[in-house]
């Protein structure tokens, strides 16, 4: 039969070292991606949300009837249930994160560009991400200064 091995007494303990060496580098990676995912995720809402807001003005029955408050109203809608899981509303012209301003839902219903008898809806969604980032940063590093998108579709 042959002994075990044992480890000599200057190598205990080494594993442990050279964990508490890298796991914070390991950390750090791994929040990144997380951030990163989290505000690549918040990006395709927004782009999602301009689309829904223009889009929601477009179904709206079509009747001489129908306000530009309505029709505002019915983008802001479309927005917010789209940035909803995100904490994000339209309210009047301002994209608010909870009570807080951080950044501007602009919509607007004009004659298409080149066009004089047919209109477009137009959601423009600008968010600052740098001054109101989704999830806490660290050592002051922050993904992209702003997220800007915009929508348009034509209304009938």
């Amino acid at each position: 039969m042959r002994r075990l091995v044992s480890r000599r007494p200057e190598d205990r303990g080494a594993a442990a070292v050279e964990f508490a060496l890298v796991a914070p580098v390991l950390l750090l990676i791994l929040f990144g991606i997380i951030s990163y995912g989290f505000m690549l995720a918040f990006r395709q809402s927004m782009s999602q949300a301009a689309a829904e807001g223009s889009r929601a003005v477009a179904v709206l029955p079509v009747s001489s009837t129908v306000t530009a408050a309505q029709q505002a109203d019915a983008a802001r809608a479309g927005v917010n249930n789209s940035l909803s899981s995100f904490g994000v509303t339209c309210v009047g012209s301002d994209l608010k994160r909870g009570s807080t301003v951080a950044g501007t839902c602009i919509i607007t219903v004009a004659p298409c560009v080149g066009q004089t008898t047919v209109n477009c809806a137009t959601v423009s969604l600008d968010y600052s991400y740098r001054d109101h980032p989704l999830v806490p940063t660290l050592f002051g590093f922050t993904l992209p200064s702003s997220l800007s998108y915009a929508a348009s579709t034509q209304v009938n």
